[in-house]
């Protein structure tokens, strides 16, 4: 029986050695792969490096990178702070510098709520009673 050949010998992943399962959430990451997985080019990742010290992926001989999972977060952290929440470079440097990447993190762990003042949360409350009051009149009884 002849043995099927799956892949080109051409093709990037025959080079670098094809894997059918997906690495583990623990794994070592390359530069490539967090690229292709984030959506971010190579070259943005570089220079990220030298602007946000909290990045600091292991450099093996040859300059090889190899990023932490921790590394990967903080990667999607900055991706969505620039990209997403419309921060320049130096107010997320600053972002990471006064912890509140941390408190971001935490926050979302717990899933807690925006943070309000007392006067928003009043005029919020009387809404949803009004809204409330307004679909007991519309629901059949």
């Amino acid at each position: 029986m002849a043995q099927l050949d799956l892949l080109p010998h051409d093709s990037s992943a025959a080079r670098s050695g094809y894997r059918s399962a997906e690495k583990s959430p623990s794994a070592f990451r390359t530069i490539s792969e967090v690229s292709d997985e984030l959506g971010i080019p190579q070259h943005v990742l570089r220079f990220w490096e030298h602007k946000f010290e909290q990045i600091s992926p292991l450099k093996r001989r040859g300059g090889r990178r190899y990023y932490r999972p921790e590394d990967v977060d903080i990667i999607r952290q900055i991706k969505t702070l620039l990209y997403e929440e419309g921060y320049t470079i130096k107010g997320a440097v600053k972002h990471f510098e006064r912890g509140d990447a941390a408190q971001d993190d935490a926050a979302s762990d717990d899933a807690a709520a925006p943070r309000v003042s007392a006067d928003t949360r009043k005029v919020l409350e009387a809404l949803l009673k009004d809204l409330h009051a307004l679909k007991a009149e519309i629901e059949p009884a």
